[in-house]
């Protein structure tokens, strides 16, 4: 745990203590293949990094709302990609990217100490440390288990990080629902939407999940299907008051997306097909190495969506890691992301052919 003696204790920054197995991976005579972060190896689309530079002259500061022109160029592009409609363009914030809004979403609701939020039992580590920011009380949540009195924020993550794992129109109606119930807002971590493989995704602003917004917050980001995580290009959108009052608190307190970055947002938003040709890379690097870790003896998981394969040898997690580690593959051990995480590994499609075809071939032998 991490404190300065006057704030919240923290975790450990999980990925630090994959230092001395990162170190081994190192040594393959192939060199490593790091399939441990979900960072993106392809290049910026052009019409983005054009974009980027059309305003780079702009001396003035930014508005915290965004361009009147990158809220439309949003609503429009959910209504197209996803099927979200009547999204108001003043419910519209972009972001510095989603782990931000992630961490200090407590914080700028009212969450405090004494009140809870809770999460999926294997869960995005983030959603934790922003509770425990706020002072606030972590449950995880199992398959069906309702939120406890108390509750003031429910998480939901579809498709899901680690696992891929893909809610159902119902399974996020009943979620909302049982939210609702207690008082809680829901937030709803969309990150990896743009990329289903063997189900559809939907939002929890679709209209076959929610009738209203009330309570209800959707998180985006175009880190994964723009390749834009260098740009920290997110958005948080749903109920109109909510959107209003983070919009003030964001206002305060200077959390802005500078203008390039909102005009490159606008443009990854406004065109689809680099969004179509960056999920066919996923795609044909999934091909290649889901059928390798099975062959090798991994059961994959879920991972019906999204950039991850949820694997497992049926061992501790950190034997799985070490194995790996000997033939210079890094991957994400399943204890990152709760105790029910214990036996598995979050590995990653985000590396280029030449290094997704090493790690098949590394598997094989």
């Amino acid at each position: 745990m991490i404190s300065n003696g006057r704030g919240p204790a923290l975790p450990d920054f999980p990925w630090d203590s994959l230092s001395d197995h990162a170190a081994k991976a190192r040594t393959h005579p192939g060199g490593v293949v790091d399939l441990s972060v979900g960072t993106p190896v392809d290049p910026v689309p052009a019409v983005i990094q054009s974009a980027l530079s059309s305003v780079a002259d702009i001396p003035g500061y930014p508005t915290t709302h965004g361009t009147p022109e990158l809220r439309a160029a949003f609503v429009a592009a959910v209504a197209r990609r996803y099927g979200v409609v009547g999204l108001s363009e003043q419910a519209v914030l972009p972001t510095i990217g989603s782990k931000e809004l992630v961490a200090w979403l407590p914080t700028l609701l009212g969450v405090g100490p004494g009140d809870v939020v809770a999460v999926p039992s294997v869960a995005y580590p983030t959603y934790e440390v922003g509770a425990l920011l706020a002072g606030a009380e972590v449950v995880r949540l199992a398959d069906g288990e309702l939120p406890p009195a108390g509750t003031k924020l429910v998480w939901l993550n579809s498709p899901s990080n680690p696992t891929g794992r893909v809610l159902s129109a119902e399974q996020l109606r009943d979620a909302v629902a049982a939210a609702r119930a207690v008082g809680a807002v829901v937030a709803s971590d969309e990150c990896y939407l743009a990329l289903p493989w063997e189900a559809s995704p939907v939002s929890v602003l679709h209209p076959s999940v929610v009738d209203s917004f009330d309570g209800v917050l959707a998180v985006h980001s175009l880190s994964k299907s723009s390749s834009l995580a260098g740009y920290r290009a997110g958005f948080v959108t749903g109920d109109p008051e909510l959107v209003a009052g983070l919009l003030e608190l964001r206002k305060h307190s200077g959390m802005i997306v500078p203008r390039p970055v909102q005009e490159a947002m606008r443009a990854a938003l406004e065109d689809d097909e680099h969004v179509a040709e960056q999920r066919a890379r996923y795609l044909a690097r999934r091909e290649v190495l889901k059928p390798a870790l099975e062959a090798a003896g991994f059961t994959v998981s879920h991972s019906e969506a999204g950039l991850y394969l949820w694997s497992s040898r049926g061992e501790d997690a950190w034997e799985t890691i070490s194995w790996l580690a000997d033939r210079g593959i890094l991957a994400a051990p399943g204890t990152f992301y709760g105790p029910a995480g214990a036996q598995h590994v979050r590995i990653a499609l985000t590396a280029t052919d030449e290094r997704i075809a090493a790690a098949a071939e590394r598997l094989k032998a």
